[in-house]
């Protein structure tokens, strides 16, 4: 796992690349969060929140290489959650092909984010979620 960091004050992109074996998500989600240290706490629960589920579903049903990148803009504040994976394989909302008792991923990332989409790539797809700050968080 590598981590890159580019951007100004105003704008900033952090990745982290992802091994082909599953990472303990305990590292996805401590790295999101020191990324986002600075936002309140219910900022930083959400992201983590959606970053967990992209990166899983990107290991249940996508491919190598994968990669995870979090974009901020700062005003306004907007956290928007990139997770890239080798397959053009569609993303379905609330079914899995691993069981009833899967499916629920991308119905909670549909609650936290304004808005999602995923964006078909030649070598797979990026499937991306975009948060947008509360206000009243932004005291740190």
């Amino acid at each position: 796992m590598t981590v890159a960091e580019e951007g100004e004050v105003e704008a900033r992109t952090v990745a982290f690349d992802l091994a082909d074996e599953v990472p303990p998500l305990v590292a996805v989600r401590r790295w999101a969060g020191e990324a986002l240290s600075d936002l309140g706490d219910d900022d930083v629960t959400d992201c983590v929140l959606v970053v967990t589920e992209l990166v899983t579903n990107a290991y249940d049903h996508g491919a190598a290489p994968r990669r995870v990148a979090l974009h901020r803009d700062r005003d306004p504040c907007r956290i928007r959650v990139e997770v890239h994976d080798g397959s053009r394989g569609r993303v379905r909302v609330g079914r899995s092909r691993l069981g009833g008792h899967r499916g629920r991923g991308m119905v909670i990332v549909s609650q936290i984010a304004a808005e999602w989409g995923v964006r078909q790539q030649g070598t797979g797809k990026t499937v991306w979620a975009e948060i947008v700050c509360q206000e009243t968080d932004r005291t740190r």
